[in-house]
């Protein structure tokens, strides 16, 4: 590894040690590097000429210089129910490291092994969701969405018991941070008030500095809002893209507004509002149509445990903003996706509407967007073959032509704009179901294919035209559990 000029910290470590344990990892056998994110090394201020270096990080048999793992602990809120035993139980925080551009990076080795927080759990990643949270983040990252980010993975031999038996993998992810909402909970219903503002201070110094000169009450009040924003302009991200995350509880939401923890999740192929992703979600908690409240809701768990060192009325405004943040994205998001510009009151009608036909005729949401992206290019055609009811499709296409004449842009500079922010290309489940068959038969070629592909979503791509087909009917609504 050529360092350009990143340093190492372990900022973690000044926190109370009632917040980690220091945990080396459990070895892998004979682990080796199966992708590597050059780019983003780069970025974080590293080149790697040799990719087989870094397998012993990986695979738990060595660390660098600095690098002294802990596994973090915090507790939250799973499916509505608080669990005080949470906790990195299969990660470790390796280190920090801060580039030549000032951004900070946490490492985060994901199927290190057991830890004091493991539970019934082994410790251990299995190769299929180790594959679908690399590809995930970075097809997230490509679509412009905060999210944490996937450096480089590792296969191995050994055998890990899941509903049958597989192989592990690691990974390790970086992010600006790793610490939840429920480092907040696990702070306030465990240790006190003292612990809270210390973490809280720990937050802001390393990921809001712009608040450090504030007196302390406007501080805390002015960080809170921001979490509240952050988080609400995340999930309107995720709606207007069709993502659903599959597991929302707390100790999975970023303090800093990343997508964070990518277990069962799915982009919507044919669109249903009330989607589960998640098998063992039996009662819908985290459906597609529920993200917004439910991060509502984890904006409110994270309110309750900064009650010992904030204003009740402080927090309760603060927790206001997430209604109009998360409506006022929302909005913009879904008029830049149909391409008006001019505000109209009929605007948000036109939205639901579209949503509601979308929703009845179980069309694929992201070919949908696309195609009229290219309406003036191509024509009705693309658009009317995603219906089976090609009458709906002409009633709604009649009304949007209306609504575009109040547009004053040129057609193609609108369709233009339009591409910019509806995608040709998604992580379908079924697309990340055919490169983890492969990887599992030893060939990753197809995954850096797809991750190629990921990066760009809103080009054409030519070459590359088969990713962006629409699911044969095996690969619709795939089922994805949380045994990762």
């Amino acid at each position: 590894m050529s360092n350009k000029g990143f340093r190492i910290e372990h900022r973690y470590l000044e926190l109370p040690d009632s917040f980690y344990t220091r945990v080396k990892p459990t070895p892998l056998k004979g682990a080796k590097i199966a992708c590597f994110n050059h780019e983003l090394a780069e970025k974080m201020g590293f080149h790697v000429s040799n990719e087989a270096d870094w397998a012993g990080i990986g695979g738990g048999t060595e660390l660098l210089e600095g690098m002294d793992p802990v596994a973090m602990k915090y507790t939250g809120h799973q499916f509505g129910m608080y669990n005080p035993e949470l906790g990195d139980g299969r990660g470790l925080l390796l280190w920090e490291t801060v580039g030549p551009d000032g951004r900070r990076w946490d490492w985060h080795l994901k199927g290190a092994g057991m830890t004091p927080y493991s539970r019934f759990g082994d410790g251990r990643a299995v190769l299929r969701s180790t594959i679908r949270e690399y590809l995930c983040s970075e097809a997230m990252n490509g679509l412009g969405i905060p999210t944490t980010r996937a450096l480089f993975m590792v296969s191995a031999r050994d055998p890990v018991r899941r509903e049958s038996i597989e192989t592990a993998a690691a990974l390790v992810r970086v992010a600006q941070s790793h610490i939840r909402f429920g480092h907040f909970e696990f702070a306030a219903h465990h240790e006190g008030p003292e612990a809270v503002k210390t973490l809280l201070e720990h937050v802001i110094a390393l990921h809001f500095p712009h608040l450090i000169k504030l007196a302390e009450e406007e501080r805390y009040a002015r960080w809170f809002e921001e979490v509240v924003e952050r988080t609400a302009r995340l999930i309107a991200d995720w709606q207007a893209v069709g993502f659903c995350h599959g597991v929302m509880n707390s100790d999975n939401m970023s303090i800093v507004g990343d997508t964070f923890d990518y277990g069962p999740f799915a982009f919507l192929d044919d669109f249903d509002a009330g989607y589960i992703c998640n098998h063992t979600d039996q009662g819908g908690r985290y459906a597609y149509n529920r993200q917004p409240q439910v991060g509502f809701a984890n904006c409110q768990y994270l309110a309750n445990a900064l009650l010992p060192v904030m204003d009740e009325n402080t927090i309760r405004n603060s927790l206001q903003r997430y209604e109009s943040a998360y409506n006022e994205r929302f909005l913009q998001n879904m008029r830049d996706k149909l391409g008006l510009a001019q505000e109209d009151e009929g605007d948000l009608g036109l939205i639901m509407d579209t949503f509601s036909m979308l929703n009845e005729q179980h069309t694929d949401y992201t070919a949908f967007f696309r195609a009229l992206s290219n309406l003036y290019a191509q024509g009705h055609a693309p658009v009317r073959d995603l219906f089976v009811n090609r009458e709906i499709a002409d009633e709604w296409l009649t009304r949007y032509e209306e609504r575009l004449e109040k547009e004053t842009r040129a057609h193609d500079e609108r369709e233009y704009g339009m591409r910019q922010v509806n995608p040709k290309y998604i992580l379908r489940n079924y697309l990340a179901q055919k490169v983890i068959l492969e990887a599992q038969n030893g060939d990753f070629e197809p995954m850096k294919e797809l991750i190629k592909v990921l990066e760009r979503p809103y080009d054409e791509q030519p070459d590359f035209e088969k990713y962006a087909k629409l699911p044969p009917d095996w690969g619709k609504h795939l089922n994805i559990s949380c045994s990762s």
